[in-house]
């Protein structure tokens, strides 16, 4: 059977290394008898696996050791409340707005304190990234928030904002370990892991240690407490163990490649090959300012609902699947995450051609 090129911002496209590897493990892993998936997360065999991952992780990142290293549930959706109701001291957190994740994300600190809006891209649909070199940073301001790449509307943080002094926290969820990253820049940094690293059921959080700790909001439940997954070593409760696992895998898998530096030169190579063909198309236009494009999200359009729907419909029914536009903006929207070859966007591009010259 023949695999698409499967272009979903999330659950996204997985390295088919890693997915065979999975294949060949699912009835016995490592000759435990059994499949991770029905194993005790007490066990020693598992207690391996997900120390692995962490060792893993740290590797490819440099995570220092004054950081945690936490697998969770719950989506970054949960992680918008867990963040004020763990930092939210003051009760005050700034949020730059820059999409719709990064807009919910505020909605919900409004629930828990003052969340103010420092800056947003709203006026022009988040096509950019305003810029956040002299803000003006509550100075009682437990936090600031980003959500540093922009899945929707394909954006990405070039340089992270002036936070003056306060602790910077980030949903990297759409660019996690698709480039070297500078955790020592983060009090706290997370993602969901389905759409560069994993399937759906994970959040890892890289948390400093000095934000981990019992002051927070009355009334948090135990489960989101950091202090809860950290002293335990995410396993408070069952951990998404089978998720975990893959994750594991794709750590290694990355670490093969020659690690992040090497993947963010793949990631650049595909991005700008895409970009290019955008740049000088008579037919499709790219949606963001070309200084804050993101390499992972890529969204364009013709400037026509009808042909935009004959474009999704032609490329699905040769190979090209989910690349419809999120249901909030229409359009159309390349992910091309980690494990999306480079001969995938070479041949989207080619499709691309070959639909501008009968449509144009």
């Amino acid at each position: 059977m023949k695999r698409v090129y499967n272009f979903s911002a999330g659950p996204a496209v997985l390295p088919e290394e890693v997915l065979t590897e999975a294949a060949n493990e699912m009835l016995d892993y490592n000759g435990s008898g059994m499949s991770v998936m029905e194993m005790s997360h007490r066990s020693s065999v598992y207690q391996t696996i997900i120390d692995e991952a962490e060792q893993d992780i740290r590797d490819l990142l440099n995570i220092p050791d004054n950081y945690k290293v936490l697998f969770m549930q719950g989506g970054a959706s949960l992680q918008f409340a867990m963040v004020p109701m763990n930092f939210m001291k003051n009760r005050k957190a700034d949020y730059i707005i820059t999409g719709q994740w990064a807009k919910k994300a505020y909605q919900e600190a409004q629930l828990y304190g003052t969340a103010n809006a420092v800056a947003s891209s709203q006026d022009k649909t988040f096509s950019y990234i305003p810029d956040c070199s002299d803000l003006p940073i509550d100075e009682d301001a437990d936090y600031v928030y980003i959500c540093e790449n922009n899945t929707i509307y394909g954006t990405k943080f070039k340089t992270l904002p002036n936070t003056k002094g306060k602790n910077l926290v980030a949903d990297v969820s759409s660019c996690f370990l698709s480039e070297p990253m500078d955790v020592t820049k983060y009090a706290y940094v997370y993602g969901g892991v389905q759409k560069n690293i994993g399937p759906a059921g994970v959040v890892i959080g890289i948390i400093r240690e000095d934000m981990i700790t019992d002051d927070v909001l009355p009334g948090t439940p135990t489960m989101c407490k950091f202090k809860t997954h950290a002293d335990n070593g995410s396993m408070y409760n069952t951990p998404p163990c089978y998720g975990i696992y893959i994750c594991g895998k794709v750590f290694k898998w990355l670490k093969k490649m020659g690690g992040l530096e090497v993947m963010k030169q793949k990631n650049e190579e595909k991005a700008a090959l895409l970009y290019s063909f955008l740049d000088q198309s008579r037919l499709f236009k790219g949606t963001v300012v070309p200084q804050d494009r993101s390499i992972m999200n890529v969204p364009f359009i013709t400037g026509s609902d009808e042909l935009d729907a004959k474009f999704v419909k032609e490329a699905t029914a040769a190979g090209f699947e989910n690349l419809k536009g999120h249901r909030t903006v229409g359009g159309m929207r390349a992910s091309i995450y980690n494990a999306m070859p480079y001969q995938g966007v070479a041949d989207l591009v080619q499709f691309m051609e070959d639909f501008e010259r009968k449509n144009a």
